[in-house]
């Protein structure tokens, strides 16, 4: 189910802060015809955060009508309050996602053991599949190796997106669960050696603002056609690197706003990206052709 390209999709907000329900639709509407694979709203580059438990849920009902069964939902229901996550997750699974993805607890970080617990827990409450994420970056605790292998004997968590960067790990995450266990690039930029070691995929930031072309490249190199996919990763490199050369998904955003596809509007505590991170920003816009491809759209 959750083989491929699928977007960690931003939540667009409007100038008073309150949630574009309009610009979401267009954005999952976007991404369909793009022929992206799956959709994750509501994970931390959707600012799940500074979300509202009422404006989580919308997001995902919104993502849920506008796909209406076209794409498989991945809703983001992760925290370091177990009972919280297993409480959201329930409402999650009635309103009919077709699994959850679930960050490790930040903060409190707890031991391996700790973190089996939490899954098992989460895993136990509801029937849909959990997809455990690890970005030890964000959280500062790194769910091992050993871990996922635990944790792949339980039957309804099925994958790992896997954001620690460290390639070797990855590599040992893949050997040592099963088959029937995905595992999924957390980083664009690596997409394409994890899955030449055997991953399915990526869950990405920078589909947001070209889902076609990543999906194109994911897909080549699930068909063993690296020669492309390294064309299209040359190409396309300098955007997955600038979505975070500050926090994501500032960059994002900022990205999609030069496009018009949403709002330059983020909750705090994040901002804008600061004059010259904007104009590096513009300048890898350009230097892509999407720049000029808006504006030649516009001028028609």
């Amino acid at each position: 189910m959750f083989t491929g390209c699928g977007t960690a999709l931003v939540t667009p907000f409007q100038q008073d802060f309150s949630l574009d329900e309009r610009a979401l639709r267009r954005l999952v509407a976007r991404q369909i015809s793009a022929r992206i694979d799956f959709l994750v709203p509501c994970g931390t580059t959707g600012e799940n955060p500074t979300l509202t438990h009422a404006e989580h849920l919308h997001v995902v009902e919104i993502t849920l009508d506008e796909t209406d069964g076209r794409v498989p939902v991945l809703a983001g229901a992760g925290g370091y309050n177990t009972a919280e996550v297993i409480e959201l997750a329930k409402e999650l699974e009635s309103m009919g996602v077709d699994a959850i993805l679930s960050v490790t607890p930040y903060y409190n970080k707890p031991t391996q053991e700790g973190l089996y617990q939490h899954y098992k827990a989460i895993a136990g409450a509801i029937s849909i599949p959990v997809i455990v994420y690890s970005v030890q970056g964000r959280t500062g605790v790194n769910v091992e190796p050993a871990t996922l292998a635990r944790l792949a004997q339980i039957d309804n968590i099925v994958g790992v997106k896997e954001a620690s960067g460290n390639i070797g790990q990855i590599a040992s995450v893949i050997n040592q669960v099963p088959d029937r266990f995905t595992v999924l690039s957390g980083d664009d930029a690596i997409a394409l050696p994890v899955i030449a070691l055997g991953g399915r995929g990526v869950i990405s930031v920078v589909s947001n603002e070209i889902p076609a072309e990543m999906s194109e490249l994911v897909h080549a190199c699930l068909d063993a056609d690296f020669a492309h996919a390294r064309r299209l990763q040359k190409r396309y490199l300098a955007l997955m690197e600038m979505n975070f050369i500050e926090t994501n998904p500032g960059p994002a955003k900022a990205a999609m706003a030069e496009l018009g596809l949403l709002e330059p509007v983020w909750r705090l505590p994040l901002v804008a990206p600061k004059a010259e991170n904007l104009e590096r920003i513009r300048g890898v816009l350009h230097a892509t052709g999407l720049l000029k491809e808006i504006h030649a759209v516009a001028g028609n």
